[in-house]
């Protein structure tokens, strides 16, 4: 329930009393409310965890991370170990052309970030990466145990 209050200027005063919110509508507000208000607010000041799907096969792990927005430029990945880091970020093209001015914007600088661990430890030397619309593809081959040796007696 919404009371519109009017000021002595005429300008609404929006005034919701507490006691009549449904509980529905407080979960859809606490939901959306932070999503909402800084749509418009040009950066987000915290990095978001991107969505990933990790398969693995007896040779390699098979990792797809959603990045929308992102160039390959600005993907950062590291391996140490079993340890898997990404970061990137979504820029904005600032160039304008001469005599335009920007009105109204809603799109944002976003950081991407996300650290997980992997159940064996990873070739880093023969990993791949690949962007493409907005999905990041990892091919993470798995180390090689190495192999016990015989060893002769002399």
């Amino acid at each position: 329930m919404n009371v519109v209050l009017r000021s002595r200027n005429g300008f609404p005063l929006s005034f919701r009393p507490t006691g009549f919110e449904h509980p529905l509508e407080r979960l859809v507000e606490n939901m959306f409310g932070d999503f909402v208000s800084n749509a418009g607010a040009g950066q987000d000041a915290t990095a978001l965890a991107p969505r990933i799907d990790v398969a693995e096969n007896p040779q390699a792990f098979a990792i797809e991370v959603e990045m929308p927005g992102v160039a390959k430029e600005d993907v950062r990945i590291s391996v140490e170990g079993t340890r898997v880091s990404l970061e990137a970020e979504v820029r904005r093209n600032e160039q304008r052309k001469e005599g335009e001015a920007l009105i109204h914007t809603e799109r944002i600088v976003r950081k991407y970030s996300r650290s997980f661990n992997l159940p064996a430890e990873v070739d880093d030397q023969q990993a791949e990466a690949r962007l493409e619309n907005g999905v990041l593809r990892l091919i993470l081959p798995k180390k090689q145990a190495l192999q016990a040796r015989q060893i002769a007696v002399q």
